[in-house]
């Protein structure tokens, strides 16, 4: 009777302590190993592949941090190479994008989906907290191969935007269960068409915890175009107000 009584007991408790935890946790918890808790910046170099074949390369100086009111990522990106781009600017607040050309001396509005190098778009390369633009669902669990052709068991996450300001309108995730560290994304277009495949990889310690320092981004109808984004220099430092600021960018000097 006691052995019977112990099964059963164990039986019931069971679906409980396997239980994953909620979806938007997960996602919550993916976001901070992506993302630094206090204003930072750092240097984001990204090379693009057509058939093999080395097509552009660019890198652009990231100065970063989260709005206290919405938690969403602002930042300033200054575009240090190639050398008909330096100097130009892009300056997202919430789900606005601007581009700054001193040129001209404007700043124009821009779509979050806008060609910025190979496949890498402007919501690429900028800094977001995914929990809030997303609706997460747990798709349950797979086996993976990630970015250094290793096997993961992960978590799968399917997300559904909540607004139509974001870059993607879908995106299926994969993170590992231990960490929640991202491995593999793909995302989507309104219609449900597969716009790319990202692998994350690169994972060192940096800004106090172990976060990726490499994304590889595949086309999602022509594999053989890929882009590679490396983050490097990676560093704690003031990002003032008035740099995210519209009417600040033509008076904006790099330090």
């Amino acid at each position: 009777m006691k052995t019977t009584l112990m099964a059963l007991t164990f039986a019931l408790a069971a679906p409980f302590a396997l239980a994953a935890p909620d979806a938007q946790t997960i996602l919550a918890g993916s976001d901070a190993v992506r993302n630094p808790d206090k204003p930072f910046g750092l240097i984001v170099s990204l090379v693009s592949y057509k058939d093999g074949q080395e097509n552009e390369r660019s890198a652009l100086a990231v100065y970063s941090r989260a709005d206290k009111n919405s938690g969403q990522f602002r930042s300033l990106l200054r575009f240090v190479s190639p050398a008909r781009d330096a100097g130009k600017l892009m300056l997202k607040n919430g789900n606005d994008l601007w581009f700054y050309d001193p040129a001209s001396k404007a700043s124009v509005p821009i779509s979050p989906q806008q060609r910025l190098l190979g496949q890498a778009s402007n919501g690429d390369v900028v800094t977001v907290n995914l929990a809030l633009d997303y609706t997460a669902k747990l798709d349950g669990e797979e086996d993976i191969q990630d970015g250094d052709r290793q096997s993961r068991h992960c978590y799968k996450l399917h997300l559904s935007a909540r607004n139509g300001g974001v870059t993607y309108h879908a995106i299926d995730l994969w993170l590992d269960k231990d960490g929640y560290r991202s491995r593999k994304a793909k995302f989507y277009a309104e219609s449900g068409s597969l716009l790319k495949t990202a692998y994350y990889r690169g994972y060192r310690q940096v800004l106090g915890r172990e976060r990726p320092t490499e994304t590889v981004i595949i086309d999602g109808l022509n594999p053989k175009w890929v882009t590679v984004m490396r983050n490097s220099d990676f560093a704690w430092r003031e990002v003032p107000e008035a740099w995210l600021q519209r009417d600040y960018l033509p008076r904006f000097r790099a330090e």
